[in-house]
């Protein structure tokens, strides 16, 4: 795909493997984004590059499950510690003592799990648009609002029927979804069909939303603080995440701060490019 600079291999991990999209300077800080639903490597194509000329190595996995990823079957094989374990072994693998780790989404909940239970392989932690998995339940209990808004998560655990729904007509629920959900232009029709190419290999979309379905198996135990660094950067138009579950987070961080986008919604990274990346340039350089 034409993202300028960007190489694409397979590595190994011990249990799988994944597809990775690669760029900048081998030296460089290494630095590992992960995108979320329904994205794959692509949905950070508008990071990629400045992270890269800025002097960052840029690892960009498509997460398992995901476009040509290895995609397990059953449930647990989508268990948040699975998510997280992959994220410290694509370290080892590339040779990274230590990362500065990015996640959008469901890459959010990743990055913050990860943060929290192996916080000596991260250097710094953002966010965007995603809450810590932590904080969820006891969030939704108190904010009915919220409950309502994350009620295709139940749809999700029905058996078969979404992955019928999300895939019919090349995935017109989804290409729905997101022009809707997103600022005009945010995405292109070209870019459409390249998720739609993704959402289209063999086993994604029951495993990508066996996510879900794994989601609410965790276990409610308070997870260990975020000592690292973080900073959440959150677009206040997000018509499915509200904006207390930022604040919420912010609750279980020893060293956090949020950057408001008032104008953003769920997909500030595709619909204010500039001002993320120099965000993100400013907190992981």
């Amino acid at each position: 795909m034409d993202v300028a600079g960007v190489s694409f291999r397979r590595i190994g991990l011990p249990n799988l493997s994944l597809h990775v999209a690669e760029a900048g300077p081998e030296a460089g800080l290494p630095t590992i984004l992960l995108h979320g639903f329904p994205e794959f490597w692509y949905g950070w194509r508008h990071q990629i590059g400045p992270l890269a000329a800025a002097g960052l190595r840029v690892v960009v996995p498509d997460q398992r499950g995901y476009g040509l990823s290895d995609k397990p079957r059953g449930i647990a094989a989508y268990h948040l510690d699975r998510l997280a374990d992959d994220v410290v072994a694509l370290a080892d693998a590339c040779g990274f003592p230590t990362v500065r780790l990015v996640g959008h989404d469901w890459g959010g909940l990743v990055a913050w799990w990860v943060a929290s239970r192996h916080p000596e392989r991260i250097d710094r932690l953002a966010i965007l648009n995603a809450p810590h998995p932590g904080i969820v339940g006891a969030y939704m209990r108190h904010h009915p609002g919220q409950m309502l808004r994350s009620y295709y998560v139940g749809l999700f655990q029905l058996p078969g029927l979404p992955e019928r729904l999300l895939t019919a007509d090349r995935g017109r629920a989804l290409r729905r979804a997101l022009i809707s959900t997103s600022r005009p232009g945010a995405f292109a029709a070209a870019d459409l069909d390249r998720y739609v190419e993704s959402w289209s290999q063999p086993g994604a979309m029951i495993a990508m939303v066996n996510w879900y379905r794994a989601l609410v198996r965790l276990p409610r135990a308070t997870p260990p603080r975020v000592r690292v660094p973080a900073l959440v950067l959150w677009g206040r138009q997000d018509t499915a995440l509200q904006a207390g579950l930022a604040e919420a987070s912010l609750d279980l961080c020893d060293d956090g701060r949020i950057r408001w986008y008032d104008r953003a919604t769920h997909w500030l990274a595709h619909e204010e490019p500039d001002a993320v990346n120099a965000d993100l340039l400013e907190f992981l350089a």
